[in-house]
């Protein structure tokens, strides 16, 4: 679940420590028992290293205590110090989180000469105002807590984030994270240019938050613009403007849930003329298994992109049509050597 980064002042050598490891010695790795998810980090982790060459692979062991509280060891600690560190993360789960964050709080305080967090998908992001007195918005909490992070040796942390709900909330955080929000549309954009019927594609959102999140990697492509009004206690999808008559549609979000919405997104779609239907989110939560319901023939997707920004989704459906799994790791390594 997650992994630490060390380069070393001179030699330009980078480590990586992982929740996804129970010994880790350079690229070999043994897994822990436990978390589902552990062996797509760990997988992250080697591809990251793969691509870049100067990235080792260090020492976390991950263990409980008998009443279920973690209990951690950071082997070989003093191969830290003087050395630059990330920790690779993945807060799918709010169990998961505490085991995570005690490992967070505690490398920047081993000597190392600067640390970064590379936390692939930030779990609270679609929670980030209040609309109704009484609710609590839980991006600033997770922005708080993120915020506390210990400086190290090189100052405040860097954090970095793959498309974030919406980019005000770099503003939740305070002085002590630097946030870094990239993004995962290059990965769609030449998956889009390689398609037989690339000049028919036209790019949809599937509300008026995702047009404006995204509608500026798309100025060569046209687009269509969905909208949701409510008749009753209905939620009715229609085309606010746009055309997809006789054109290969990709809906584009950053997240999906249960995924209703891209479903009745792509009835309207096809009921309007459009020639084909896909998908792209950054990030696959699909709690509940709702993955599944994207199988269906009679869902009508040619492809369903998403990244491997939630582990336990790519557990469950690599492999799987219409799911094509767009991997994070060259574009991680891309933004740790900024």
């Amino acid at each position: 679940m997650g992994g630490a980064r060390a380069r070393d002042e001179d030699d330009g050598r980078l480590s990586v420590l992982g929740m996804g490891f129970k010994t880790v010695r350079r690229r070999n790795a043994r897994l822990t028992n436990g978390f589902r998810s552990r062996a797509q980090m760990e997988q992250m982790a080697r591809e990251i290293a793969a691509i870049d060459g100067n990235v080792e692979l260090g020492e976390i062991q991950w263990r409980t205590f008998a009443d279920g509280f973690p209990n951690i060891f950071v082997n070989n600690a003093e191969q830290v110090h003087g050395r630059h560190v990330a920790f690779l993360a993945s807060f799918h789960n709010a169990s998961v989180i505490f085991q995570q964050l005690s490992v967070i709080y505690s490398l920047p305080k081993m000597f190392v000469a600067s640390f970064r967090l590379i936390l692939p998908f930030f779990p609270t992001g679609t929670f980030e105002r209040v609309d109704k007195e009484g609710e609590i918005p839980t991006a600033v909490t997770m922005a708080r807590m993120l915020s506390t992070i210990p400086h190290s040796r090189g100052g405040p942390t860097d954090m970095i984030v793959f498309d974030i709900h919406a980019l005000q909330e770099r503003f939740y955080f305070g002085d002590s994270v630097t946030p870094l929000f990239c993004s995962g549309i290059p990965l769609l954009l030449a998956k889009l240019e390689r398609l037989e019927d690339a000049a028919d594609v036209v790019i949809a959102y599937p509300d008026e938050g995702a047009c404006k999140r995204f509608h500026n990697f798309f100025s060569k492509y046209d687009e269509v613009v969905c909208t949701k009004v409510r008749e009753g206690d209905k939620r009715i999808v229609t085309i606010k403007e746009g055309k997809p008559v006789g054109k290969h549609v990709v809906i584009v979000d950053d997240l999906v849930q249960s995924g209703g919405t891209l479903i009745e997104c792509a009835k309207v779609l096809r009921r309007e003329g459009a020639s084909a239907v896909s998908a792209y989110v950054t990030h696959g939560v699909f709690p509940n298994e709702s993955w599944r319901r994207f199988t269906d023939p009679a869902a009508g997707f040619a492809n369903f992109w998403i990244t491997d920004s939630c582990p336990q989704t790519v557990n469950a459906c690599s492999g799987v049509s219409p799911f094509d799994v767009l991997k994070l790791a060259g574009s991680i390594a891309h933004a740790l050597n900024i």
